[in-house]
């Protein structure tokens, strides 16, 4: 594979990473692990580590999906691999 391969799969799996943390800390994080942290706070009457377990994390994985969408089409741009 050549350096510009390299590169371009170096920035994919960096773009997996950073978004499979955000995931992880959303879907574990938010709705287990922080959980009494987060029911300290209400949003709506409810309790915002309940919100997050049941449906906040719904809306942030819907935007890691245009996130990643975006953010892989700068990548493909940026090493000449987009679709016309």
């Amino acid at each position: 594979m050549d350096k510009s391969g390299e590169a371009y799969w170096k920035a994919t799996l960096g773009l997996l990473t950073k978004i499979l943390i955000v995931w992880f800390l959303v879907s574990f994080g938010a709705g287990i692990l922080f959980v009494d942290l987060f029911n300290k706070i209400h949003l709506g009457g409810y309790p915002l580590g309940f919100w997050f377990a049941h449906q906040g994390s719904m809306y942030v994985f819907v935007a890691l999906i245009f996130y990643y969408g975006k953010k892989m089409g700068e990548i493909d741009r940026k090493f000449d691999v987009h679709e016309e």
